[in-house]
């Protein structure tokens, strides 16, 4: 990863429309699904992040013919769920939890071994969660002393299918599951505490393999059957349209439009949390597109309060903190999160990362064991910020200049190039006083 910093200049407005690049989940979930269906699956407004392309990568080192990414096009040549051959080398997921999850759950039902290791930010991150159920199902996964990567998988064990309650919802953990018991003898069965993101049960649907919904939270699949290729259409990723929610929201004189986001009902807990502070949000031109809800989001600068989060939007809105504690930062009086321990388990202590930064920007933020309590005020600036190699905390701390009162200095930027290809340009076109800089 390349040593990029972030410098942005205090004040300024976003204004205009813009289009940012494509939802990490469901792309990641087009590459996995696409390759393991039969027939070919046509892929539009795939994000080119390096999160992506290592799932993409992962798969043709394991046979499967892959065209693209071409300017957001991917055409997958699936071979079909027991088409897969064994690579010649370990699997290397890079930063991408969700990839390391996921294809867990694809791979412990192959015949042949395999090992999937990332870098050394993932290589701290808790793979138990996904390796202690996987396991009930007859995988044979061994992982370091901690439970963490290389994951060394065993091919040709017997899954069987398994009634599993989720200890916390974690759409990653479930997905995982759910792609095991497409091999698995028998019914496997998820419950989750409360929803998570859909996407893996939308996809499954939308490649004609048989999923039961029990109630709102059980989800379940029966191994034997097949996918067929689809095409898909990726909409405009809702968490990195966050940060320019947020931006929107707190730069007074804002009126920005982001076109074509993915307003799936389980991903949808920052615009809630941010309306409950006084966002001024619209949705325009709601529609659906390839079984996903879509719209335009209209974000115009208004006055934010802080409020007390409620707890079941917590899940809906997980990836997006980081930039909404910079709402809070921004708003008047107490914003109070508990329930969120999830996120000291993310690409960063993402609890503590961001309170580390907000402090030297004069505000009052106290890490709880499950949350933050955050008292907005007003940011000063001539700060260095350490984003411990999170993408999220770089573009999180690029919209609090737009508050500050000097000049922000954001290091080890490079990585925000898993998720968000083009950042900076499209940033600075929609006003933000941002440049990109070797360090």
């Amino acid at each position: 990863m390349s040593e990029t910093r972030f410098v942005l200049s205090p004040g300024g407005a976003l204004t205009g429309r813009i289009r940012v690049p494509g939802d990490k989940s469901i792309s990641h979930r087009s590459i996995m699904f696409g390759s393991l269906a039969s027939g070919v699956t046509e892929v539009t407004g795939f994000l080119e992040g390096e999160d992506c392309l290592a799932t993409l990568n992962a798969f043709r080192a394991m046979g499967v013919r892959i065209e693209g990414p071409d300017d957001g096009r991917v055409t997958i040549h699936g071979v079909g769920l027991h088409g897969l051959a064994a690579p010649v080398g370990p699997l290397d997921m890079g930063n991408s939890g969700t990839s390391m999850r996921l294809m867990s759950g694809i791979l412990a039902g192959q015949a042949f071994d395999s090992v999937l290791v990332g870098d050394a930010s993932l290589s701290k991150r808790p793979m138990k969660r996904v390796t202690a159920p996987l396991a009930l199902m007859g995988a044979e996964i061994v992982a370091t002393p901690a439970g963490t990567a290389p994951l060394h998988i065993r091919g040709g064990r017997r899954l069987h299918g398994i009634d599993y309650a989720l200890p916390m919802a974690s759409a990653q953990v479930k997905s995982c599951l759910l792609l095991a018991g497409l091999y698995a003898e028998g019914t496997t069965r998820v419950t989750e505490p409360a929803p998570t993101r859909d996407h893996t049960e939308r996809m499954l649907e939308g490649f004609g393999y048989p999923l039961r919904r029990e109630g709102a939270r059980t989800f379940a699949v029966e191994g034997g059957h097949a996918l067929t290729a689809t095409r898909i259409d990726v909409p405009a990723d809702i968490s990195s349209s966050a940060f320019f929610m947020v931006g929107a929201s707190i730069a007074p004189g804002s009126d920005l439009i982001i076109e074509h986001v993915g307003i799936n009902p389980t991903r949808t807990g920052v615009i809630d949390i941010l309306r409950l502070m006084g966002a001024d949000i619209t949705l325009l031109d709601e529609r659906v597109v390839g079984g996903e809800p879509v719209a335009d989001l209209r974000v115009r600068a208004a006055p934010l309060q802080g409020i007390r989060i409620p707890e079941e939007l917590v899940p809906l809105a997980i990836d997006e903190f980081p930039v909404l504690f910079v709402a809070a930062a921004c708003a008047e009086g107490e914003t109070v999160l508990t329930g969120a321990e999830e996120l000291r388990a993310k690409e960063s202590d993402r609890i503590q990362v961001m309170a580390d930064g907000l402090v030297p920007l004069g505000i009052d933020a106290r890490p709880t064991a499950d949350g933050i309590v955050i008292r907005g005020g007003r940011l000063g600036g001539d700060v260095d910020i350490a984003t411990h190699h999170d993408h999220r905390i770089a573009m999180s701390f690029a919209m609090a200049a737009l508050r500050a009162g000097g000049e922000i200095r954001i290091h080890d930027a490079g990585f925000v190039a898993t998720s968000f290809p083009g950042f900076v340009e499209l940033a600075r076109g929609a006003g933000l006083a941002i440049r990109a800089e070797s360090a």
